[in-house]
């Protein structure tokens, strides 16, 4: 009988498409990477369709991709490398399917200025924006001002200047990162201010397959939401479907499918967008491999919808095979 058994358990597990999922990379959210890939693989081995290869890779060369088993490929990677473009290349060089954006549009999406030409086209407000130049004493813009990576998510290496004490404070930590070779290209861009001096209210959408999802208000129990807000610290309130002034949650929702679609972005995103004191949403930047973490925006707005995890998972899965690879 346990032989027998066996042999059905086996029949089962074979009968089952592999999933390779990828976690780690080289770029700074690798910890979080981590995460969502043991996420992604729990909840594909939860469902009866599929079953979850796990790799935690570093860079890997073409070949060592292609010795990895797995008929389609799920990649959780986040930063620069997994999620900005050379992943990608790889991926398209092997042939799999794999879920997510083609390398074009992971470049475009990874590169917040070029993102910000693509949403002035489509008329969506965002913040105007400078390129930061390190000989400049002066801030060109007003404070308060906030100064962030061109090519980095997760809030990685975010400065808010509120004036020039803290704007040359963040100048020559950055100028000290890029003597320790840390070369980085930095932008500036206005603090979006709340009704008379408060914090903006927080806002992301996410899209799956190009429909968007329920709105989130994010709201960190003090300062920023920054790395330690979105994946470690439990007192950050998520509010979906959060009461916004007329219109506004209908917009934003069209402005994350539209700006999503014009920038050739597939699968799943994440657009992010700060509210002001006169109700105006600004539009910040799009995700195109957003966390799949238990804090993670993208899976809460799923499940409000009432797409659990494991659903969420195989519908990707089902969007990379209908799309196939790119080769």
């Amino acid at each position: 009988m346990e032989k027998a058994l066996g042999t059905r358990q086996q029949a089962e597990l074979m009968a089952k498409l592999t999933v390779l999922v990828l976690g780690g990379g080289p770029d700074s959210e690798r910890e979080v990477s981590l995460r969502s890939a043991m996420c992604i693989a729990d909840a594909l081995d939860a469902t009866d369709r599929y079953r979850a290869e796990r790799s935690t890779i570093d860079r890997l060369s073409i070949d060592e991709l292609k010795s990895l088993p797995g008929q389609v490929i799920f990649p959780a990677l986040h930063g620069g490398w997994g999620e900005g473009g050379p992943l990608q290349d790889l991926l398209e060089f092997d042939g799999r399917a794999f879920v997510g954006s083609a390398s074009g549009a992971a470049r475009w999406a990874m590169d917040k200025v070029a993102t910000k030409f693509a949403a002035q086209k489509l008329g969506v407000l965002t913040p105007r924006v400078h390129v930061m130049d390190l000989r400049d004493i002066v801030c060109p813009l007003p404070f308060p001002v906030v100064i962030k990576p061109i090519h980095e998510g997760s809030t990685v290496g975010l400065f808010v200047c509120r004036d020039l004490g803290e704007w040359a404070v963040a100048r020559r930590t950055i100028e000290d990162a890029e003597h320790m070779g840390e070369k980085r290209h930095f932008m500036i861009e206005p603090c979006i201010m709340g009704r008379g001096g408060a914090k903006a209210r927080e806002l992301t959408v996410g899209v799956l397959d190009g429909q968007p999802l329920p709105v989130i208000e994010i709201k960190p129990a003090e300062g920023l939401y920054d790395y330690e807000a979105k994946y470690t610290r439990e007192d950050t309130q998520y509010l979906i479907n959060p009461p916004l002034p007329t219109g506004v949650d209908a917009l934003i929702k069209k402005q994350t499918a539209d700006l999503a679609a014009e920038m050739d972005v597939r699968h799943v995103a994440r657009a992010d967008f700060m509210l002001d004191g006169e109700g105006l949403a600004w539009f910040l930047e799009i995700n195109t491999l957003p966390g799949f973490t238990d804090h993670s925006l993208v899976p809460k707005a799923a499940k409000s919808t009432g797409l659990e995890m494991p659903e969420l998972c195989s519908r990707l899965v089902e969007m990379a095979l209908r799309d196939g690879g790119l080769r």
